[in-house]
């Protein structure tokens, strides 16, 4: 399933997409997998039955019995399981498709609220509706409590805020000046080597920030290098491409933000205990950290965070999440604070 269209029904969307394999039919029980389900899990995974299948022709559409292989159609009944996009399959151990990705990324923001306040809810609701119309934009909610709409120009933004105003919402809304989003970067190595200690000061994490060399981020924001990618031939490419050392190429833990993002955590430590125990307690503190910048809490890009030591405690209660992520976090926010952290802005290429 690639997108959501709106139906006709207030509130109600066709899933969009192509089928692949098999036969897909009216009445058919499918497994409905969000693009956060794992194998092997339930979570994001539902079990629901087809309720019509569409053959969508422009603005008008045909119900059919069944849709071979290599053709697009439009379900109905599956769209209150699914955000955007997902797969669909009747077989238990079907692994995801990868999510699409756009070749244009959401760079100017905007943020709206009701004209009266007492139509908060109806805001809210609309936003959900214009997120799973549009796979371009996103709604986001700030700390603060503000409603934010992210585009990728102002012509988009200006229609995503039509339909939420008149199809969507169906309110008056009151919208602020647009906003360009930032991301953050480093422009030299970390000049010490920065510790953190955990909050029962059992736990130390020693790490250093450096920028990443040209042209790697967009590498790995147009694919060419991504967390799926089999590890030894990632880090051949890197090697040859990009001078990595063999050994530390092997040993990239995570991209960031969001699992796929073009920051890095390169483990660079020799001989640690217990550190695969960790592990994903200082991801988790990574995907923390390069989603929130420190200078203006804004997404880091084109970072590589080096891991130097670790040193944890023998026993492993007192090594648990609650210390290792806040720990993980400081670390790195000590790292960009080191390393000359600057601001990037988007420039419109013509």
């Amino acid at each position: 399933i690639s997108k959501m269209v709106p139906t006709t029904d207030k509130g109600r969307f066709y899933a969009f997409g192509r089928v692949f394999s098999g036969t897909v039919s009216t009445g058919q029980k499918v497994r409905i997998m969000g693009p956060n389900y794992t194998p092997g899990k339930k979570e994001d995974l539902y079990e629901k039955a087809i309720q019509r299948t569409i053959l969508m022709m422009g603005r008008y559409t045909e119900a059919i019995e069944d849709v071979p292989c290599g053709n697009i159609c439009g379900l109905v009944g599956v769209d209150q399981f699914l955000i955007k996009t997902g797969t669909i399959s009747t077989f238990k151990d079907a692994h995801n498709m990868r999510v699409m990705k756009f070749s244009v990324s959401p760079v100017v923001r905007v943020a709206v609220e009701p004209k009266n306040a007492s139509d908060l809810p109806k805001l809210v609701e609309g936003l959900k509706r214009l997120a799973k119309s549009d796979p371009m934009v996103q709604c986001i909610i700030e700390e603060s409590g503000e409603h934010i709409i992210a585009g990728a120009g102002e012509l988009h933004l200006e229609i995503c805020l039509k339909d939420l105003e008149e199809d969507h919402a169906c309110i008056p809304i009151k919208v602020s000046d647009p906003v360009v989003s930032y991301r953050e970067t480093v422009s030299e190595e970390s000049t010490i080597m920065c510790l953190a200690k955990s909050p029962n000061k059992h736990n130390r994490l020693y790490m250093k920030a450096i920028p990443m060399p040209d042209g790697l981020a967009e590498d790995i924001d147009k694919g060419d290098v991504g967390p799926r990618d089999e590890p030894k031939a990632r880090a051949r490419h890197l090697c040859d491409t990009y001078s990595y050392d063999a050994t530390e190429a092997r040993k990239i833990w995570c991209f960031g933000p969001d699992g796929t993002g073009p920051n890095i955590l390169v483990d660079c430590t020799k001989g640690v205990q217990y550190l695969n125990e960790i592990k994903d307690s200082v991801v988790a503190g990574f995907q923390w950290a390069t989603k929130e910048g420190v200078l203006a809490e804004e997404n880091l890009r084109g970072v590589r965070f080096n891991i130097h030591d670790v040193t944890l405690h023998a026993d492993a209660i007192h090594r648990g999440g609650g210390q290792i992520i806040p720990t993980a976090r400081r670390v790195l926010y000590a790292s960009l604070l080191t390393a000359g952290p600057r601001l990037m802005e988007p420039v419109y290429l013509c």
